[in-house]
Order: C-alpha cells, then structure tokens, then sequence
C-alpha cells in the first residue's frame, strides 16, 4: 500500500482514497424489518434514561430503504471509497446458526451499487451491534465467542469474495468493551471486573484473528485487513524534543489503571502487531490476565494490512522525569459540539506514532466534527467551523505523509447526521444535513468543500 516513486501529489498519494464512514445502527433503520434480529443496541436504546430523550435506532436515516439517493450523494460530493458496517444480526438473526437471505441480499446489493459507481467498499463486520440472542449467553465473556463471530464472518467473506477488497474487523475495541462493558454507558451495559474485562479483551483479540483467517481463506484474493481503533492520542504540550518524547510514550505504553488500560493503544496493538500483551500486565496485574492457549497469541497476531485508527481529539502532555503528565488545553481553546478540545496536531503526532511503532500503513477511519448544524433561511447549512476543523486536521495529516508516514486513506466521520449513540440525534458529526422528519437531505457546505479537496488531492489545503 505504500505509493511508487513519483506518485507523490503534494504528499497524497495519486491514488489516495478519500471517503466517508458509517455504521450500520446509526444509519440504516429498518430495526425488525426482513428478518433482522435484535442487537444489544436495540435493546439497550429502548431502556428508558440510556439514550438522550430515550431516541432509539429504529428508522435512524432510513439508510436501509433509501441507500440508492445515499450512494448519489456520495457520487455528489466525489468519495474515492465508502466505510460501513454490516449488522450481525441482520446476517444471523440469532447470532449462530440460521442465515437470514434478504440481509445479505440488501448488503450484495449495495456493495454492487458502490462498485458500480466507482466507489470503493470498506467493509467493517463488526460496528458495535451486538446479536442479543448471543449476548444472553455471556457475550464477549463466553469462550465461544470468538467461534461465533468467525462463523459469522466466513459467511460474509465466501458471499462478497471477489466484490469487496477491503475489511475492518471490530471497530473500536476500546469503546465497545470499555464503556459497552466496564462503565456500562454502552450497550450493552455492564459493569464487569478488570479479570472480566480482560477476558473479554482476549476473547475479542481472538475473535480478529480468527476473522482474519476466514477472510484470507474464503474472501478471494488481494484483501486488505485492518482493526479500527480509538486508543487515546497524546501531544506534546510544547514544541521540545521531551514533550515529544513524552506523548510518544503516553500514546504508547501501557497504563496501569484498568479504564487506562482499555482505552490505550498497547493492550489491543501489541497483541496483534507484537504477538504479546503489555508486560505491565504481567508485572502489576498477573491475577486478572486471562488463560492463554499456546496458539492464541499467534493467532491474534495473524499479520494484516494496515493500522486503522479513529482519532477526533488528543491530549497535550509534558515531560517529568522519565515519565509524564497530562496538561489541560489553554484557556479558551476550542471544542466542539460535544465539549471534545479541537486539536489539529493529533493527525501529525497520531499517525507518526503508530507507524514508527508498528510499521504498518495508517488509515484514519474516522475523523471528524460535531457542530450545532441548522438550517439557515437560504434553505443551507453553513457549517464554516467543521470546514475549519477538516482544513487544519488534514493539513497536519499531510505534514505527517511529507515526513513519510504512509497514509493511503482517510475517512470523514460520518456521510451524515446520524444516531449518535448515547446521545441520539442531539448531535451532529455528517457532511449531509438530515431532517429526521421528513428524512430529507442537504448537502452542507463541508460536502461541497471536501468535494473540491478530493477533486484537487489536497492540493487547495
């Protein structure tokens, strides 16, 4: 994936894929239509006090019914390649066993679509949704698990092998099992033990490895693999070689605290890049680690394509001693929507950090602004703060790709305004403006403004 002499375009390569992503529960809708079974985001979003104003996914955009105008808009705005997840249980509505047909019927046939218009398919098989039927039985914290989701995805790879070049694995680790199961503020909910949670840390890990074995074994040729990832990124609080030094080694090492652990890049990177867990582990925290079989490392560890990283935000830090300490941002800096700081640099810092540590090519699979969108009396959103927002991260991006870091795709968070979790519909990170009433669209003028980027490569950044 790394570009030829001379392909270089003012640091993207000629044939850099710029995209944007989605997910399946924040986008498509249809929650019980055609045989779909319910995931713990079903569930979980119809308890009452879990999600803002008690918003569910149910018809979220409407994606399910309406992905024909959706792939025109991405034609419109000029996407290189286009980031889904396909749902479990809308493949195996009970999680194993029966194949539901006219799921993969929908998803067959919006990948055609995609090819057919030139836009590359960027498949995540697993974004979150959870079967519930399978999370009856214990979830991530049963050893079958990674069975179940090798069986699920040997399903998906023979049925799309020759149309789809590009896998995710599981999106974001971190988050699915830190907040899903350790502060219990995602579905589906859990408080677990730090033994627990590193048993479903292993159970996941495994789950990736067998993934990849079933797609080189049944997803045709040429696949390129990745895991997303949302391990928190570190900056140097200053321009001295320490600070820098010091948020290389906070965005890398491994913290000793258990949400630390979780939510970092070594507990969920050096098993798969590095055959092994973070000694801390072993040093401070022995009693939690979980039974490891002989061959599970190496499987884990089962050598894919690139790094894919999601990153929105970072954290300055400063050098003390031969350690570190986070800093809070200056008075007044920005944020956005969410209270998130506005950090330009983590996509210099970011990606340089993670490919010297792992020498793979890095994908930025998500990134992206929260704004308080409206509609102005012209009929259009002009979103001038998430245009801001794109020019400086990408501008940092591409300092990292001119000192070499090898980037060959980024993706914007999201193709739209979309269910956004724990918070529903109150936010909004798309390019496209959605009226949830009438399900209508509009391109906002970050559309129109990433839609020159591509057209250019970045040139005009």
């Amino acid at each position: 994936m790394t570009a030829a002499k001379g392909e270089l375009n003012l640091a993207f390569v000629k044939n850099f894929m710029w995209g944007a992503a989605t997910s399946a529960y924040q986008l498509e809708g249809a929650a019980a239509e055609d045989g779909k079974g319910p995931s713990v985001w079903d569930t979980f979003s119809h308890m009452p006090g879990k999600i803002h104003q008690n918003e569910t996914g149910d018809f979220a955009c409407d994606h399910y019914h309406r992905f024909r105008d959706d792939i025109a808009l991405m034609k419109e705005i000029g996407l290189k390649a286009y980031r889904f997840s396909i749902s479990w249980p809308r493949i195996l509505p009970e999680g194993t066993g029966r194949v539901n047909e006219a799921g993969l019927q929908f998803y067959e046939t919006l990948i055609d679509e995609l090819n057919s218009n030139g836009i590359i398919p960027f498949v995540t098989l697993f974004h979150w949704d959870y079967p519930a039927a399978l999370q009856s039985l214990g979830g991530w914290l049963n050893p079958a698990s990674p069975i179940w989701f090798r069986n699920y995805v040997q399903i998906i790879a023979k049925r799309f092998a020759g149309k789809v070049k590009y896998y995710f694995t599981l999106n974001e680790p971190q988050c699915f099992i830190g907040l899903g199961c350790g502060t219990g503020e995602h579905a589906p909910g859990l408080h677990l033990s730090p033994p627990e949670l590193l048993t479903a840390v292993h159970h996941v890990l495994l789950a990736h490895g067998l993934a990849v074995k079933a797609l080189r074994e049944y997803g045709g040729d040429g696949l390129k693999i990745g895991i997303p990832q949302c391990g928190t990124i570190y900056i140097p609080a200053s321009e001295t070689q320490a600070d820098a030094e010091a948020a290389r080694k906070a965005t890398l090492g491994a913290a000793q605290s258990p949400r630390q652990l979780l939510m970092g890049t070594a507990l969920w990177s050096d098993p798969i890049f590095r055959g092994k867990y973070p000694s801390v582990l072993w040093k401070k925290h022995r009693d939690w680690m979980p039974k490891i079989e002989p061959n599970d490392m190496a499987l884990i560890s089962a050598p894919i394509d690139f790094y894919a990283q999601n990153v929105y935000s970072a954290t300055p830090v400063r050098a003390e001693g031969d350690s570190w300490r986070a800093v809070p941002s200056p008075a007044g800096s920005p944020k956005n929507a969410m209270g998130w700081a506005v950090t330009p640099s983590c996509l210099y810092w970011g990606p340089k950090f993670l490919y010297e540590a792992y020498r793979k090519p890095v994908i930025i699979s998500e990134n992206g602004f929260c704004a308080l969108d409206a509609m102005c009396l012209d009929g259009k959103i002009h979103d001038t703060n998430r245009i801001n927002y794109e020019r400086r991260h990408l501008l940092e991006l591409r300092r990292a790709v001119e000192e070499g870091v090898d980037v060959p795709a980024y993706f914007y968070w999201s193709l739209m305004d979309n269910f956004e979790w724990s918070f529903g519909y109150s936010e909004r990170f798309g390019l496209i403006y959605v009226d949830y009433q009438s399900q209508k669209r509009i391109l906002k003028d970050s559309a129109h403004w990433y839609r020159d980027v591509i057209l250019q490569n970045g040139k005009n950044l």
